[in-house]
């Protein structure tokens, strides 16, 4: 029999699936039972098995969830995290990305330009800061402090994107149709259950917004111990 402990950690594992209305990109245990994985969208098939191969050999929940979010974080292909994400109105690719252990510990960058892994920069800023949130130039210069490359995470398909953009500027709206921003859950064999989120936010934003994404009790709300 469950006990409450066990369902409230699986009922946060699938709560997630309600942030979208498409369905959610699984990765089942099969090995080791108590394990499991699961994050938002399509491209959440790919980080999912990066995150599993961290599970399936007893890895740390944190581990696995930080591993499976930088596969699209790194993909150009995917147009709304990281690398290759869309730009805001001035074209300019800005990150957001949030990050959650098991001992409910987190961190969190915001507005970061020029960094591909947000989600490497926000663990560091839980493990080597004592602050939950660090933003814009500081956030960057904290990332190179820590060893991160500055690059242009601008690709020629997303800055023709934006210039085809700039000829109408139709303003879109921020609701649920409209974003790909993925999140992710892993629960570990030992039952630590941990949690990440990255982004590059609204597309054609103003220079300077920052959503939900990178904001502890936002996204990343759940029961951990």
């Amino acid at each position: 029999m469950r006990s409450r402990r066990d369902f409230l950690k699986l009922s946060a594992l699938l709560g997630i699936a309600g942030l979208t209305k498409t369905k959610p990109a699984f990765a089942a245990a099969k090995k080791q039972p108590e394990a499991i994985v699961v994050s938002t969208w399509e491209h959440g098939l790919a980080a999912n098995e990066a995150a599993w191969q961290v599970l399936a050999k007893g890895g740390r929940a944190l581990d696995a969830v930080e591993t499976g979010v930088r596969v699209p974080e790194a993909d150009p292909k995917v147009r709304t995290v990281g690398y290759g994400g869309y730009p805001d109105r001035d074209g300019i690719v800005t990150l957001d990305a949030c990050i959650m252990d098991e001992h409910m510990n987190c961190g969190s960058v915001a507005f970061l330009q020029n960094i591909k892994h947000p989600i490497s920069v926000a663990r560091l800023v839980m493990e080597k800061t004592p602050h939950v949130m660090l933003v814009g130039e500081g956030a960057k210069q904290f990332a190179l402090q820590q060893g991160f490359k500055e690059e242009n995470l601008l690709t020629a398909e997303s800055e023709a994107d934006w210039k085809a953009w700039l000829k109408d500027q139709k303003i879109q709206q921020i609701n649920i149709e409209n974003h790909d921003t993925i999140g992710m859950l892993a629960m570990d064999a030992a039952g630590n259950l941990s949690g990440a989120c990255t982004t590059s936010g609204a597309a054609y934003k103003m220079h300077g917004r920052v959503g939900d994404s990178p904001l502890i009790g936002a996204v990343l709300m759940f029961l951990c111990r």
